[in-house]
C-alpha cells in the first residue's frame, strides 16, 4: 500500500474511533430538577410543572385532592431525601428514584406524622427529559387510587374554674342544642318554621330565617344552646311540634347560672376568625375557645391540648391502618378565691339593675375577692373590676387618713360650713345636709354626716402629694394582683386649686373601681395595706410594695370614726344589723347635672369588707346602702 492510502485509512478509523467516543460520553440530564417540580407539586397540589409517564398533570392534581382532602387544616411539607439514576436500565429504559419525606405538623409539638414514599422517573430520550411514572404510593404509603388520609380530633377536656373552696365554678354542665333540620320538613316551610322557632327560644326572627334559607338544603342550622336544668323554660314538646324543628343533648363549659360573675367568667365559644387570626396557627376554626372574661384570658391554660389520630381509609371508607395517634391533655384548673354563695347573692341583687352597677366583696385578713358581679349583664361590662368612677364621699375616709397623718384625730374640731368658694369656685354640702350639724364639729361628725365642706377647705392644706400617699397606704393606687387585668383607682399628685378641692371630696380628677374601694375599706378592716387578690393559679405577677403603708393606730382612728357612720350618720340604716362592729361610708358624686349620681357605699363587718356601686342613683346612702346591707346580711356568719 502506498503511502498516501496508508494516510487516508489511518485517518478514517481514528474518525471512527472518536465518533464512537463522543457518542458513548453523552450525559443524561440531571433527574434533581423534576424530582423538585414534584415536591413543589405535592406541597402546592399544583402538577402543571410535572412531566408524566403515565397519567397527567390533572389527574394527579385530583388524586392528591382525594388523598389530602380529608385532613382539614394540618399544614404537611414535602422534601427531597435522596435522589439518584438506577445502576440497571428496565427494557433499556434508564430510571432515577427518588425518596421524598413528608411531614405532617399535626400540632404546636414536636411531634408530628412523619413517612417516606419512593417516586420513579424514566428518561425519554426524544425529549431529553425525566417523566414521572405516577403512583398514589408517592403521597402516602400503601395509597391506592381513590385512598385518602383523615385526621380525627378528640377533643381534650377543658379544665374549669374554681372557687376559694376548691369546688368547680365552670364545669361541664348538659345542654340541647335547638336548630332546624331542612331535611325533616318540606321546603315550602322552612321560612314558616324558621320563624316560629326563632320565636319560641327568643332570638331574632329575621336574622335567623336569613341564615336558614341560605343554608344548604339538607343542612342543619342552629338557633340556640340552651341550659338543660330546671331554668330551662322551652319543652322538648315546643321545640318538636315545629316542622323540622329538633335538638340534641350536649355538655360544655358553663357556671352554675347564666348571670353568675358572668362579665368576670367570660364564656366559651367557637373561635372566630379574629382569635384563630392572632392564635398563630394554634386555633384552627371549629375550635371551642374562652372568648371573654376569664375564659379567654386563660384559654391556653383550660383549653389543654387536643388528641388526634391520622388513618389510611379506602375508597369505601373503611379505615384500612392508622398512621399517627396522640392522646389528649386535659387543660388545668384556674384556681380563684371567689365564694360560690356571695356570687350567687350579689348577682342577684343586680340582676335588675337598670345601669352600670357592681359589688365586690374581700375578705380583709387575706385580700381574697370573694365576690365581683357588675350589672346589668346584658352590657357585658365588668363594672366590678374594670369600672372608672368617681368615688364621691366615700373618698373621704383618705382625705381623713391624710389629716390624720396632718396631726388630726377624730375630736379634732372643724368647721362644717354651709357652702365654701375656692379660687373663685362655690361649694356647696349636699342637699339635704342636716342643719344642725354645720358649725364647728369634731372630724369624726364631718366623716359620720358626710361634711363637704371641711375636706374642700383642708384640699390646699393636705396638698395632692399626701392625698395620693394616703390612697397608696389603703390600696387605692396599687398594681393590679388579681390576675384578671383589673382597676383599682388614680389619685394625681399633683393636682391644684379647685382641682385638689374636689379631689377631697371625691370628684374632682380623682376614680376608683368598686375593687378599688373596696380594697379601701378592707385595708382599714385589716389595720393594713390589703392588696386584693382573685386567680391564685396561674399565678399572677408579683406586684410591688405601696409607696405608703398602712399603720394598725391609722387603721384604728379611721375605724371609729367609720362606725360613726353607722351608729348615727348617713347608713345608720346598717346598725339594725346584728353581729361585731359595722363600719362604713356613703357617696355620692355628682358627674352631669341631667343625670342621677354615681352612689357608693363601703362597709366592712367581721371579715368581710363590701362595696357597692350604682353608676346612676339617688344618691349613697338610698341605692348603693342597701346594696351592702343586704351583702353583709349574706356574708356574715
Amino acid at each position: 500500500m502506498s503511502a498516501l492510502r496508508r494516510s487516508v485509512a489511518t485517518l478514517s478509523v481514528t474518525a471512527l474511533a472518536l465518533a464512537s467516543l463522543s457518542a458513548c460520553s453523552a450525559k443524561t440530564p440531571d433527574p434533581a430538577p423534576s424530582v423538585d417540580a414534584l415536591v413543589s407539586a405535592i406541597n402546592s397540589g399544583d402538577f402543571s410543572g410535572v412531566q408524566f409517564a403515565s397519567s397527567d398533570a390533572d389527574a394527579a392534581a385530583k388524586e392528591q385532592k382525594t388523598a389530602f382532602g380529608s385532613m382539614g387544616e394540618i399544614k404537611h411539607n414535602s422534601t427531597v431525601t435522596t435522589v439518584a439514576q438506577d445502576e440497571e436500565e428496565t427494557d433499556g429504559v434508564k430510571t432515577a428514584t427518588a425518596d421524598i419525606t413528608t411531614v405532617w405538623d399535626v400540632d404546636d409539638t414536636d411531634k408530628d406524622l412523619s413517612y417516606t414514599t419512593k417516586a420513579v422517573w424514566e428518561f425519554d430520550k426524544d425529549a431529553d427529559s425525566w417523566k414521572l411514572r405516577f403512583d398514589p404510593t408517592i403521597l402516602a404509603p400503601d395509597l391506592q387510587t381513590g385512598d385518602y388520609l383523615k385526621s380525627s380530633v378528640e377533643v381534650a377536656d377543658r379544665g374549669s374554674i374554681t372557687a376559694g373552696d376548691g369546688s368547680d365554678i365552670v364545669t361541664n354542665r348538659p345542654v340541647i342544642r335547638v336548630g332546624l333540620d331542612k331535611t325533616r320538613t318540606e321546603q315550602a316551610n322552612w321560612k314558616a318554621s324558621a320563624t316560629k322557632l326563632a320565636k319560641l327560644v327568643d332570638i331574632d326572627e329575621d336574622q335567623y330565617v336569613k341564615t336558614v334559607m341560605a343554608a344548604g338544603e339538607k343542612a342543619w342550622v342552629p338557633a340556640i344552646v340552651l341550659r338543660d336544668d330546671s331554668t330551662r323554660e322551652v319543652t322538648d314538646a315546643q321545640i318538636t311540634a315545629i316542622d323540622g324543628a329538633t335538638f340534641t343533648n350536649d355538655e360544655i363549659p358553663l357556671a352554675p347560672t347564666r348571670e353568675f360573675a358572668r362579665p368576670l367568667l367570660g364564656s366559651v365559644g367557637e373561635a372566630t376568625a379574629e382569635i384563630i387570626k392572632k392564635s398563630d396557627g394554634k386555633i384552627k376554626s371549629g375550635d371551642q375557645v374562652g372568648t371573654s372574661g376569664l375564659q379567654s384570658a386563660y384559654n391556653g391554660t383550660l383549653s389543654g391540648t387536643d388528641g388526634l389520630s391520622i388513618s389510611r381509609y379506602n375508597k369505601d371508607d373503611e379505615a384500612q391502618d392508622q398512621l399517627f395517634s396522640s392522646k389528649p391533655v386535659a387543660g388545668k384548673d384556674v384556681e380563684t378565691t371567689l365564694d360560690v354563695d356571695l356570687q350567687k347573692a350579689a348577682d342577684k341583687l343586680l340582676a335588675d339593675a337598670d345601669a352600670n352597677s357592681g359589688i365586690v366583696a374581700i375578705r380583709p385578713s387575706d385580700g381574697s375577692v370573694l365576690a365581683a358581679a357588675s350589672g346589668p349583664v346584658s352590657s357585658g361590662l365588668n363594672t366590678a373590676l374594670q369600672g372608672s368612677y368617681a368615688p364621691g364621699s366615700s373618698f373621704k375616709v383618705i382625705s381623713a387618713l391624710a389629716m390624720v397623718r396632718d396631726g388630726a384625730t377624730a375630736d379634732t374640731k372643724v368647721k362644717c360650713t354651709e357652702t365654701t368658694t375656692i379660687d373663685g369656685k362655690s361649694f356647696k354640702n349636699y342637699d339635704h345636709y342636716p342643719a344642725s350639724k354645720l358649725g364647728t364639729i369634731p372630724l369624726s361628725e364631718a366623716i359620720a354626716q358626710s361634711c363637704n365642706t371641711v375636706f374642700i377647705n383642708e384640699g390646699s392644706t393636705i396638698g395632692a402629694k399626701k392625698l395620693n400617699e394616703a390612697a397608696a397606704a389603703l390600696g387605692l393606687t396599687g398594681e393590679d394582683g388579681t390576675g384578671t387585668g383589673a382597676i383599682l383607682g388614680s389619685v394625681p399628685d399633683d393636682s391644684e386649686g379647685t382641682t385638689q378641692a374636689a379631689n377631697m371630696i371625691g370628684q374632682g380628677v380623682v376614680e376608683a373601681s368598686p375593687l378599688g374601694m373596696a380594697t379601701v375599706v378592707a385595708s382599714i378592716q385589716a389595720k393594713k395595706t390589703v392588696q386584693p387578690k382573685l386567680v391564685t393559679s396561674p399565678a399572677p405577677k408579683e406586684v410591688a410594695k405601696p409607696a405608703s403603708s398602712l399603720t394598725e393606730d391609722e387603721a384604728t382612728q379611721l375605724a371609729d370614726m367609720m362606725a360613726e357612720v353607722i351608729d348615727h350618720g348617713t347608713l345608720e340604716d346598717l346598725n339594725s344589723l346584728s353581729g361585731a362592729k359595722i363600719i362604713g361610708k356613703s357617696g355620692t358624686a355628682e358627674y352631669d347635672s341631667e343625670h342621677n349620681a354615681h352612689a357608693w357605699a363601703i362597709v366592712a363587718q367581721g371579715d368581710l369588707a363590701i362595696a357597692a356601686f350604682v353608676a346612676e342613683g339617688n344618691g349613697g346612702a338610698q341605692t348603693a346602702g342597701p346594696l351592702a346591707k343586704a351583702m353583709l346580711e349574706a356574708g356574715v356568719k
